[in-house]
């Protein structure tokens, strides 16, 4: 395991969790500002020992001290080892979702102590990261947005290569597709450089690659459209019409995904 230098104020710690769903492997990002005494965590990743220590000792070799842990939601692979790193960082975890958070310096929001909601703003020395509420991948997702660095990180919501799941129950076509709208006005409104993502590479064309997300999902709900038409009743009866270039391990997902295609297309 070894520390990306990605951008003047973010590196990338990989976590060993490959596999189908994660790609190589679940993104730690470290956030901090040129010559700070603090850094911000962004999804410690799940609860690998080897991994959050690299993390660790990452912080301490800037000469930090970690302020705050983030999570772009609650999914394991993203959230699982926040509360052992942060005991260990002598640190709080922020979250939408409560059940992640852990009390600690950074204050909270209007969802009230450790919690993280639109419009909200952390800072760790000259470090400031913006909340942005992106709903879909689950209904506690959310991306930060780094103005200093034109760096746009995205958790789950876009991914740094393929497509990402929106699975039932956890996930809403509806409001997934509302937040890929926001993002693509908010990247070539507000001058995204780049998506750091939670899984694959860093994404250098953010309006180009979220184009492609909308596009995508609409093809989707379109080939779902013409499954039901011909007869489809169930998920798995859609993933077999529609899912054929897509590895049948992948196939349970892909129903959950169905699942939330077709509560979209019948709300």
């Amino acid at each position: 395991m070894t520390v990306e230098a990605v951008t003047e104020y973010a590196a990338r710690v990989l976590a060993a969790n490959p596999g189908p769903m994660t790609l190589e492997g679940t993104n730690t990002w470290i956030l901090r500002a040129p010559d700070a005494s603090t850094a911000v965590v962004v999804d410690p990743g799940p609860l690998l020992t080897g991994h959050l220590r690299t993390v660790l000792d990452a912080v301490a070799s800037y000469g930090c001290e970690v302020e705050v842990v983030l999570l772009t939601h609650g999914h394991f692979d993203h959230s699982e080892g926040a509360a052992w790193f942060a005991e260990r960082a002598g640190c709080g975890v922020r979250s939408v979702d409560p059940a992640f958070r852990l009390a600690g310096r950074s204050g909270g929001s209007a969802e009230g102590p450790g919690g993280l909601a639109e419009g909200d703003v952390i800072t760790a020395g000259a470090l400031r990261v913006e909340v942005l509420a992106t709903p879909g991948h689950t209904l506690d997702s959310v991306c930060f947005w780094l103005p200093q660095d034109g760096s746009l990180l995205t958790g789950d919501t876009v991914l740094g290569r393929g497509t990402s799941v929106v699975a039932h129950p956890d996930g809403a076509l509806g409001p997934y597709l509302d937040s890929l709208e926001r993002l693509s006005a908010f990247a070539s409104s507000s001058g995204v450089q780049r998506l750091l993502p939670g899984h694959g590479p860093v994404i250098e064309d953010p309006t180009g690659v979220l184009d492609f997300y909308l596009q995508h999902r609409q093809e989707r709900l379109a080939q779902v459209r013409e499954a039901l038409a011909a007869g489809a009743v169930t998920p798995r009866e859609v993933v077999e019409r529609v899912y054929t270039d897509v590895d049948p391990v992948l196939w349970p997902a892909a129903e959950r995904s169905v699942q939330a295609q077709l509560d979209y297309l019948h709300g």
